[in-house]
């Protein structure tokens, strides 16, 4: 059973455990890396396109000096309502947007910036023209996406064990989306398709991911990401099972107490 149509539906309790889980345990350190890029290259307006639960945007807000505009948008109007519940140090403005179709002007901002959404959007390229589009001559274009499966310990493990519990017709979500869009040579071909020239700067860095006992990333990929609908579509009364042996396939990875595995992104920056 391959979900697509799932990929992009944040709903019901997965923004609240997104934001209370996934966000300490693989968001925030990524997080803190593109709002320290961004901060040295000293931006007058900002765009953020597919903000999510607002972890990037409370980073900005804080890194970047009082005078500059930052907007961020979302297309999920309950993970926007999130950010904008949690709210941020100062002011920025939130606007429910496509990254497909922005409603803002050409040429109207200096930064365009992006945590994990590109793997989400239907077409990397029509996203990127957009992104293009909106900026000015000389803004930058700076997002991450997340590495190959195996280099993130977590993600990997929670899908080979989901694998066990649905053998005929495993989750794939994490390996499809999130994890989908790793390769450089792909994402280099989106982007001159998406009309950006310019030479493109990739750095790859590695993190660590901590919790506090092997359930804590169980409960967060099995149901703060869009895998719990894929776990659903197959059954749904086999939600809990699923964080179960989750659980456990990461404590016979990591051990039964506080758990550390890798993570993995590339950062990639392209000005126009």
């Amino acid at each position: 059973m391959s979900s697509p149509g799932f990929d992009r539906i944040f709903a019901g309790s997965i923004p609240k455990l997104y934001e209370e889980l996934m966000v300490p345990l693989i968001f925030q350190p990524y997080a803190d890396d593109l709002a320290t890029r961004l901060a040295s290259r000293k931006p007058s307006r900002v765009l953020e396109i597919a903000a999510g639960t607002g972890v990037v945007t409370r980073r900005l807000a804080s890194a970047l000096p009082d005078d500059v505009s930052i907007v961020a948008t979302d297309l999920n109007r309950p993970m926007l309502d999130m950010a904008a519940a949690i709210g941020t140090s100062r002011p920025v403005e939130w606007r429910q947007a496509d990254a497909m179709e922005l409603p803002f002007d050409d040429g109207e901002f200096d930064a365009v910036v992006c945590q994990f959404g590109v793997m989400f959007f239907p077409s990397k390229s029509n996203a990127f023209s957009e992104a293009r589009r909106v900026l000015r001559d000389g803004g930058v274009l700076l997002f991450n996406v997340w590495d190959r499966l195996e280099e993130n310990e977590f993600a990997h493990t929670v899908t080979n064990a989901l694998a066990s519990l649905f053998p005929e017709d495993p989750p794939r979500f994490m390996a499809r989306t999130p994890h989908g869009y790793f390769d450089l040579a792909v994402v280099e071909h989106d982007l001159q398709g998406g009309g950006f020239v310019s030479s493109v700067q990739v750095h790859t860095v590695a993190a660590r991911s901590t919790a506090a006992s092997p359930r804590v990333p169980a409960l967060a990929y099995c149901q703060g990401t869009l895998l719990r609908n894929e776990i659903e579509a197959r059954d749904k009364s086999l939600l809990g099972e699923a964080t179960d042996v989750a659980a456990e396939a990461i404590a016979h990875r990591f051990g039964p107490g506080p758990v550390d595995g890798k993570i993995q992104a590339h950062i990639i920056a392209v000005e126009r």
